[in-house]
């Protein structure tokens, strides 16, 4: 393949994330065989240059059967990798080697593979699902260093955090160009519904019932967080006291997109009423909340943490949902038929450098996100289902799922005291509905009511507080 023919086919992939800049130069950096004999097939790392200066790496997968992406059009090269996992194979390429390593104590491993299905929703990554109990996902824009998500769920697992897809096992390249993690391989959790979907069917049908899991969420996550703090001898997991600069390099960040999005907000948008006008405010309310004591500690988060990122895994719960007991190395959800909430997705924030993502974060900041979260399923469920939601609902919802993770997480990990904790959740807070607010006004102008709603309130309750 050619230069030419080289920068077509990536760029026309659904997973190339720059088709905004110009290719100035792309260039095969190492090729690694999977496969001799005919069809052969290929692994490949490709740097995309642009005529910004700006590079990235690419992993293409060749099979000598189609001339297209082979996990779209041959699953061949999936299940060759999978081999390889369990094989512990090194193969040796130009540059470089690759190393496929398969997890400890995972019988579902030796599964034969069966049928094979691209999920085909996949912007990002590529992944494989076969028999509906094995999920192989595919990293496509690589960065240097290990993948947090590779990097927690092994970590997780070890701690006996069970409220996670099994790892199976990985795949990763290192030498030449770069070292970087390639792939993985989960077990797949058939037959569970998504947090979110859940969030809106039993919101408009079932919301006391809901109230119900979300304080087992609240639960959960806190077993998580206990988790990730548990191992002082691990340099990247260990808790750390945050630094005087990482705590004011927060309240800048904070300040400076809090003032970006006001300066922009539109005049003429009375739904914008209870907010507009307001940003020094909102700044000084911030400035406040960040000086008033301890901001506890600071450890290795989910990093994106929502209803999205979650499954409900169980007999109880949306219509079409059905038990599943995995075979093997899994975790405990629904080995009692009651269900349990599934954690997915450790990779954090799409838009965010690896470097970004591997950061240790106060766990109130995932707190944060997922009491955001609360808001928009509530607003979603009135727009989407028609359903009418008691005006307490979100108040309650919060207070369910954080009073069960207060009982639950590590105290140590959290500054001392009610009064503090509510202060710096109401940093991450106002954080994360100053984001929403500008996506809102972006893309989705229905819904801006919503971070407008959650700003208002984080500024009423500062006020009393402060």
């Amino acid at each position: 393949m050619d230069e030419n023919a080289l920068i077509e086919h990536v760029t026309r992939q659904r997973w190339y994330g720059a088709k905004s800049r110009t290719v100035s130069h792309a260039e095969l950096l190492d090729t690694i065989v999977l496969r001799q004999a005919e069809p052969q097939l290929e692994l490949a790392l490709v740097e995309m240059r642009y005529d910004t200066g700006a590079h990235d790496l690419y992993q293409l997968v060749f099979s000598g059967s189609t001339d297209g992406d082979a996990l779209v059009d041959d699953a061949g090269i999936a299940r060759e990798i999978v081999s390889a996992m369990r094989a512990g194979l090194t193969l040796q390429g130009s540059q470089g080697l690759a190393e496929f390593r398969p997890a400890d104590d995972f019988s579902a491993l030796g599964r034969e593979l069966g049928a094979a299905r691209l999920i085909s929703s996949e912007q990002s990554n590529s992944s494989i699902v076969f028999d509906e109990s094995l999920i192989l996902k595919v990293f496509r824009h690589l960065e240097p260093g290990i993948n947090p998500e590779l990097e927690v769920l092994r970590f997780l697992s070890d701690q006996g955090f069970r409220n996670i897809p099994a790892l199976g096992g990985w795949y990763g390249y290192s030498g030449g160009p770069l070292t970087a993690t390639l792939g993985l391989l989960q077990e797949y959790v058939a037959g569970a519904v998504g947090g979110w979907e859940l969030a809106l069917e039993e919101i408009a049908d079932a919301p006391e019932r809901f109230l119900d899991r979300l304080a087992r969420l609240g639960e959960v996550t806190a077993q998580m967080h206990t988790a990730l703090g548990a191992d002082p001898s691990d340099a990247a997991f260990c808790p750390e006291e945050p630094s005087v600069e990482s705590l004011g390099l927060l309240t800048a960040t904070v300040d400076e997109e809090i003032a970006r999005v006001f300066l922009s907000l539109p005049d003429d948008d009375e739904r914008l009423g209870p907010i507009f006008g307001r940003g020094e405010e909102v700044r000084e309310q911030l400035r406040l909340l960040t000086h008033a004591g301890s901001a506890g500690r600071v450890i290795r988060t989910h990093g994106d943490y929502h209803l999205g990122q979650t499954l409900w895994n169980g007999t109880t719960g949306a219509r079409g949902a059905r038990e599943v007991r995995p075979g093997g190395g899994g975790f405990a959800a629904a080995a009692s038929g009651q269900g349990d909430w599934v954690i997915l997705d450790f990779e954090g924030e799409p838009a965010r450098t690896l470097v970004e993502r591997r950061r240790k974060r106060s766990p109130l900041r995932d707190v944060a996100g997922m009491l955001r979260s609360f808001a928009y399923a509530a607003t979603a469920a009135e727009l989407t289902r028609g359903a009418e939601i008691p005006e307490s609902w979100e108040e309650r919802a919060r207070d369910r799922f954080l009073e069960s993770y207060l009982e639950t997480v590590d105290a140590s990990l959290l500054p001392p005291g009610e009064a503090a904790i509510e202060r710096l959740l109401a940093v991450f807070e106002l954080e994360k509905a100053v984001y929403e607010l500008r996506y809102e006004l972006d893309n989705r102008p229905d819904w801006v009511g919503i971070p407008v709603a959650g700003i208002e309130r984080l500024m009423n309750a500062a006020a009393e507080a402060l």
